[in-house]
Order: C-alpha cells, then structure tokens, then sequence
C-alpha cells in the first residue's frame, strides 16, 4: 500500500514534521513525551540533526505513526525498516491464518469477516456469505471490497434499510483511518464509494417505531426480512509485522431476536 510518507522523496525531518503537525502536537510537547528537547526536535525537523534510529522509532510512537509509516520514515533517516510485511499465504503467518478462520468459523452462524488497510477482504464465514448472495457477482470477484460490496448500487446498498445513516458511518469511518494512515489508495477508495449515487430517503423502509438500539444498527433485507446488526471491529494487539498491525476483524452482532433465531434456521 502506497503512502505519503513512502512516495514524497523528503527527508526524514519534515515526514515528522508533517505527522507532529497532522497529530496537533507542538515541538516542545513531543519533546517532553519523547524525552527530549524542542531544541533537538526542531533540528532533527530542519534537517539540521540526523535522528538515531531510536530516536525515530521514538518519536514515531508518541505521535502514533502506523506501523508501515514507521519503515518510511527509518529508510528516510538512512536506516533498515524495522517491521517485516509478510504475505498472508506465507507460511509463517500460517498459524495466524488458522487462528482466523477457527475465529470466524466459530463465530457462525452470525457473519464476521476479516478486511486489510484498504478494507478488501481476506476471509469471511457463512454468515457474510449468506447476507451477499445474489449481488452482482462483478461485485465477488477477487479482490472482494467490503466498502465497494456495502455501498455499490449492485451490492448490498439497496437491500441496506437504513442506507443513509450506514453510509454516513462508513465513511465517516474510512475518514479517520485516511487521518491515521495518510494512505492515498485508501482515499482513492473513499472517493470512489463516496460517489455512488444515494437515493433520496423513504420513510417507509424505516421502522415505524424508534428501536432502542445501544449503537448505529446496519438494517438489511435479507429473503424479504428485515434483520439488524450491531458492528465490532478488532485489531491484533501489538503486533510486530504490518500485513498483521493492518488486519481488522468486523463481527456483526444480532441486535434483536427476530434477527438470532434467523439466523440460526438459516445456517444450523
């Protein structure tokens, strides 16, 4: 995945400038996080003072800088990439693979999936099988997006009840990990969904009454019901390799009991 820090030709100085600005923390915060000096931190900025690799990895931690963003700024500095990225179908990330699988497998017959940095999917249970089936199949071929397969007007977007609300979710979601990542085929991503065409509201697809939901519901038709999820994402804690820090797992919880016991007649 191609990012700003990876693809601008500058130095290390100024990509740490550029996060230190993008995170709003002045010289003389980060210097106190990193335990340092404004002085130093200004010099390392102008390029007056060459970093040590710790110090890069450093102040890459107290500002947050993504895992893949940490090796660009090493090489900037004159230095190895600290972090490995190994394919997924490595077999050292064979364990991890099977950890995946058993997870989501053991999560049916509710659907979960796992997505990468620009949210294509790497592996999904029956239960996100069973809700996509029948959308064009264009839309199925390999690599399969999860933003493109939710908001596509082909995909699941006119069987999502609540499409405007989910939508706006979406990308609102997409928008803080373009802010974290600054990676340019995630907003390449975001600007192609975000162009779909979204009908005008219909207050019949609605329910009736308000649903005492405790978050943002995705309400989708599915064989002419209506079934509700809540959606929770989870990421590898610490991780040393960034195929792994740019996993994410979405599981989609059952937000009513229409919704549990369909589900479990339909995958038993």
């Amino acid at each position: 995945m191609t990012t700003h820090a990876s693809t601008a030709g500058q130095g290390v100085g100024p990509l740490l400038r550029a996060w230190r600005e993008q995170r709003r923390v002045s010289q003389l915060e980060l210097a106190l996080r990193a335990d340092s000096s404004a002085r130093h931190i200004s010099f390392i900025e102008t390029g007056r003072s060459r970093p040590s690799e710790e110090m890069v990895l450093r102040l890459a931690e107290h500002l947050d800088v993504p895992m893949r963003e940490r090796n660009a700024l090493l090489l900037a500095a004159g230095y190895a990439p600290r972090y490995p990225e190994t394919p997924l179908d490595d077999p050292a990330l064979g364990a991890l693979r099977e950890g995946i699988e058993r997870l989501i497998g053991g999560y049916e017959p509710y659907p979960a999936l796992v997505v990468d940095a620009v949210y294509d999917v790497v592996a999904a249970n029956r239960g996100i099988m069973a809700l996509v089936d029948g959308v064009d199949e264009s839309l199925l071929e390999p690599p399969l997006n999860a933003m493109r397969l939710a908001l596509h007007p082909r995909g699941l977007a006119p069987r999502i009840r609540n499409l405007r609300a989910w939508r706006g979710h979406l990308l609102e979601q997409m928008e803080r990990q373009i802010a974290l990542h600054r990676s340019e085929p995630l907003r390449a991503l975001y600007e192609e969904v975000a162009a779909y065409p979204v009908p005008d509201a219909d207050p019949a697809e609605e329910p009736s009454e308000p649903v005492p939901y405790f978050a943002l519901p995705l309400r989708i038709e599915h064989e002419g019901r209506t079934l509700s999820f809540i959606s929770s994402i989870s990421t590898f804690n610490t991780p040393m390799d960034v195929t792994v820090a740019e996993l994410a797992i979405e599981t989609l919880l059952p937000a009513d009991p229409a919704t549990v016991k369909y589900l479990q007649s339909l995958l038993p």
